[in-house]
C-alpha cells in the first residue's frame, strides 16, 4: 500500500485525480443499490400516479421522495405523520394568510418575503428532516402560486393540488420504506461502522501474517477514506434515536473514520518481526472484538498485548495511533454502558424527542439562516417580479432545495451546483425534449426514460456529501421542467426558462450564502470545535439551577449544542480538503490537528454526561457534603483547563491551573469519606465515581499537552 498514503493526503493536479476520485465515489458499496432502488421506485410511483391521475404539481412529489432522508428507515417511518400534518399546515398557511394580503401589493410582498423566512426557519429548527423540508418546499412553491392574475378560485384550488402532489410523495415514500424497511433500530449506523471497522481488521491481518494486502482490500480501505464519515453523521443526526445513543455513536463514528484514515495511510512493510506481527495481530482482534460487540449490542472485552511499550512496531508508526484510537473507542462503549448502572428512574430520564431543536428560539444561528435563505429568496422573487419573467420562478425553489444540502466548501457547492443544473437541465432534461420525447407516445415511454434519469441522478446522490448534490441538481432540474404538464412539453423557451431560473437562484444563493455572509472551510471548522470546547466548559459547570426541569432542560440544550458543534466542524473538515488555494498546506494541517483532537473531545464529554447526575443530586447519585465540594472543585477547575485550551488555539495566553492537584484532593475526599464510614453498598458506586474524573483528567491533560506542542 506504498501509493494508498498519497492518495489520501494529497491530490494531483491532474485529471488522472478527477478520474480516481469519480471511481471512488461512484463505486457500489454495502446498500447503495437497495438504497437507489428505493428511491427510484417511489419516485417513479409519484409520477406515474401524478400522470394518470392528471395531478399538476408532480414535480413536489417526486424531488420529494427522492431527497427525503431514507438512510434510517425507522426514523423515516416514525416521522410520517409529522410530515404529512406539516403539509397540511402549510396549505392551510398559505391559503388563510393569504387571503389577508391578496389585495394589497406593499402587504403582499411582505408576506411573501416572511414566508421565506418561515421556511427557511423551520429547515434549521425542526428536528424531523422530512417534514421541515416538505413544509419550505411547500412554502417556496405555493407562494408565487397567489402572484397570477387569476381568479381566488383558481388560485385556492390550485393550492390543494399542490397539499396533494406532496401528501402522495409522502405517503408513496413511507409505502416503499415499509416494504424495504429494517427491524432494528440503529442497523443503518451500525452497519457502516462495522463495515469500516471490517476493512481495517482485513487489512491488519494481512500486515500480522507478514504480506501485502490484496488490491480489493485497499481499494476498499481507499474508498472509505475518501467516502469518510459525513453519511452516517447525517444519519444520525437526523434519527429520532435517544440522546444518550446519539452521544455514544458520535464518538464512535468520529473514532472510527480516524482508524480507516489511519489504516488508508499505512505503508506496506518490508519485513516485520515477531514481536512486530504479534502486536498487529492482538490490534486486529481488538478491532474485530469491537465489531462483533457492536453488531450484537455488547461490550468488547479487547485482549491485552504482552508486548512492552519499547517494542511497539517501529515499522509502523501509526500502529501506535491506531490502538490508542481502538482503547478509546472501548472507552466509549464500556463507558456508556457504566453509566447506565446507575441510571436514574424513567421519570429523570432522557426526555422525548421534541418537535424544534432544543435551541431553536434560544440559538442566533438559527435566525441568521434565516435570514440569509430569506434575503437569497426575496431577492430572486423581487427581481424575477420586477422583470416580469415569471418563467424564472424556479429560483426560488432552487434557493430552498439548496439549504436543504449540508455539503463541504463553497467551491464545491457551486461547482456541484452548476454542473448539475446543466447537466440535468440543459443535456439530460432540454435533450430529451429534442432527441428522445418525440419518439415517445406513451406513458410507458416515458416511465422508462425517467427511471433511467432518476437512476443515474440517484447514484450520484448517494454519493458522499462531496459528489450528492450534484445527483440532487439533475434530479431537480429534470422533473422541473418534464413535470410540470401532462403531455410532452414542444417548446423550448419554457425548458429554457426554468433552467435559467435554477441557474440564477444557484448564483443568488452563492452570492449571499458563500460571498456576501461565507467563510473558508478551516475557519468554520475551527468555530465549531472552539464553540464545542467553550460549550464543554460551561457544560462542566452545571447545574446552575436548583430547579430540576430547569436545569435538565438546560443540560439538554447543551448536549444538542455541543452535538451540534462537533457535526459542523467534522462537516468543515471534509470541505477543507476539498479547497485550493496558497494556504491549503496548512489548512490541512489543521484538519489533521482537529481531526485528531475531535474523537477524544467527544469522549471527554460521553463521561461529562455521566457525572451530570452526580451534579445534579439525583436519585441514586447524591454525594455527601464533602465529596461533592470536591467534585465542584474539580468541575471548576476542568472548566478552566478547557476555555484554556481554546484560548491556545485562538492564540491568546493561557494560565495553568490546578486541574491534577483538584483530582487528588477528590480522591482525598473520597478516601476520608469510606474511611469514617464504610458502607460496602457504596464502595462499587464510588469507584465508578472515581474512575469517570481519572479518564476525564486523563483525557483533558492529554489534550493540553497535544494542543500546546501543536499550536
Amino acid at each position: 500500500m506504498a501509493t494508498t498514503a498519497q492518495s489520501v493526503s494529497a491530490m494531483p493536479s491532474s485529471l488522472s485525480w478527477l478520474e480516481q476520485f469519480l471511481k471512488d465515489e461512484l463505486s457500489p458499496y454495502p446498500g447503495r443499490t437497495a438504497l437507489v432502488a428505493r428511491m427510484v421506485i417511489a419516485a417513479t410511483l409519484v409520477m406515474v400516479t401524478c400522470m394518470v391521475f392528471r395531478i399538476p404539481y408532480a414535480f413536489q412529489g417526486a424531488i420529494y421522495a427522492l431527497i427525503v432522508s431514507r438512510e434510517s428507515s425507522q426514523a423515516t417511518l416514525k416521522s410520517a405523520a409529522s410530515i404529512l400534518a406539516l403539509t397540511g399546515i402549510g396549505g392551510v398557511y398559505l391559503l388563510v394568510s393569504a387571503r389577508f394580503v391578496i389585495s394589497i401589493p406593499t402587504l403582499h410582498l411582505l408576506w411573501a418575503i416572511a414566508s421565506f423566512f418561515l421556511g427557511f426557519y423551520a429547515i434549521s429548527t425542526i428536528n424531523n428532516f422530512g417534514a421541515s423540508s416538505t413544509f419550505a418546499i411547500m412554502l417556496c412553491v405555493g407562494v408565487p402560486l397567489w402572484d397570477r392574475h387569476v381568479s381566488a378560485g383558481t388560485n385556492v384550488e390550485d393550492t390543494l393540488w399542490l397539499c396533494l402532489a406532496s401528501a402522495i410523495g409522502v405517503v408513496v415514500t413511507v409505502g416503499v420504506e415499509i416494504l424495504f424497511s429494517r427491524i432494528k433500530p440503529g442497523e443503518d449506523i451500525v452497519a457502516g461502522v462495522a463495515d469500516r471497522l471490517a476493512t481495517v481488521e482485513n487489512l491488519l491481518m494481512s500486515f500480522a501474517n507478514d504480506c501485502a494486502a490484496d488490491r480489493p482490500t485497499q481499494t476498499n480501505v481507499v474508498r472509505l477514506a475518501m467516502v469518510g464519515t459525513s453519511m452516517l453523521r447525517r444519519i444520525l443526526q437526523r434519527s429520532a434515536y435517544a440522546p444518550n445513543y446519539v452521544e455514544q455513536m458520535g464518538a464512535v463514528i468520529a473514532l472510527t473514520g480516524r482508524l480507516v484514515d489511519l489504516a488508508a495511510n499505512l505503508t506496506s512493510p518490508s519485513h516485520l518481526s515477531g514481536d512486530d506481527r504479534e502486536q498487529i495481530h492482538l490490534l486486529a482482534e481488538n478491532v474485530g472484538t469491537i465489531r462483533s460487540a457492536l453488531l450484537a449490542e455488547g461490550t468488547p472485552l479487547l485482549n491485552a498485548s504482552h508486548v512492552t511499550q519499547g517494542n511497539v512496531p517501529h515499522t509502523i508508526p501509526l500502529v501506535t495511533e491506531m490502538e490508542k484510537t481502538v482503547e478509546l473507542m472501548k472507552e466509549v462503549l464500556i463507558g456508556s454502558q457504566s453509566f447506565g448502572v446507575f441510571a436514574p428512574q424513567p421519570s429523570t430520564g432522557d426526555p422525548q424527542p421534541s418537535f424544534f431543536v432544543r435551541d431553536a428560539f434560544t440559538n442566533v444561528k438559527h435566525i441568521q439562516f434565516a435570514l440569509k435563505g430569506c434575503l437569497t429568496a426575496g431577492l430572486c422573487y423581487i427581481i424575477y417580479n420586477g422583470v416580469d419573467w415569471p418563467g424564472i420562478s424556479t429560483a426560488v425553489t432552487t434557493c430552498f432545495l439548496t439549504a436543504l444540502s449540508t455539503v463541504g466548501s463553497s467551491r464545491q457547492k457551486q461547482v456541484l451546483r452548476i454542473s448539475g443544473a446543466v447537466v440535468g437541465g440543459f443535456l439530460i432534461g432540454m435533450g430529451s425534449q429534442v432527441f428522445i420525447l418525440p419518439c415517445l407516445d406513451s406513458i410507458a415511454g416515458f416511465t422508462i426514460l425517467f427511471v433511467f434519469v432518476t437512476a443515474f441522478a440517484s447514484w450520484f446522490m448517494t454519493s458522499s456529501p462531496r459528489l450528492s448534490y450534484f445527483g440532487v441538481q439533475i434530479a431537480v432540474a429534470f422533473c422541473l421542467i418534464h413535470l410540470n404538464s401532462f403531455a410532452i412539453e414542444p417548446s423550448l423557451s419554457i425548458a429554457r426558462d426554468r433552467v435559467v431560473g435554477i441557474l440564477f437562484g444557484l448564483i443568488m444563493m452563492w452570492l449571499v450564502f458563500d460571498q456576501l455572509w461565507g467563510a473558508s472551510a478551516v475557519s468554520d471548522m475551527k468555530s465549531a470545535f472552539l464553540s464545542a470546547v467553550r460549550l464543554l466548559a460551561q457544560f462542566a459547570r452545571e447545574p446552575i439551577s436548583m430547579d430540576y426541569n430547569v436545569a435538565a432542560e438546560r443540560s439538554y440544550s447543551l448536549r444538542e449544542a455541543i452535538n451540534n458543534n462537533f457535526d459542523s466542524a467534522r462537516a468543515a473538515a471534509d470541505g477543507v480538503f476539498l479547497e485550493f488555494g496558497p494556504s491549503r498546506q496548512q489548512d490541512l494541517a489543521w484538519r489533521s490537528k482537529f481531526r485528531q483532537w475531535q474523537p477524544q473531545l467527544r469522549l471527554l464529554f460521553v463521561a461529562e454526561i455521566a457525572l451530570w447526575k452526580y451534579r445534579a443530586r439525583l436519585p441514586g447519585f447524591a454525594l455527601p457534603d464533602s465529596v461533592g465540594a470536591a467534585q465542584r472543585a474539580f468541575d471548576d477547575e476542568l472548566a478552566r483547563a478547557l476555555e484554556a485550551i481554546a484560548d491556545r488555539i485562538e492564540g491568546r495566553p493561557s494560565q495553568a491551573g490546578l486541574f491534577e492537584e483538584s483530582l487528588a484532593r477528590l480522591e482525598r475526599a473520597v478516601s476520608a469519606y469510606e474511611g469514617s464510614e464504610p458502607q460496602p453498598a457504596t464502595a462499587d458506586r464510588f469507584q465508578a465515581f472515581l474512575s469517570l474524573h481519572r479518564r476525564i483528567e486523563t483525557l483533558t491533560t492529554s489534550l493540553q499537552k497535544e494542543i500546546g506542542n501543536a499550536v
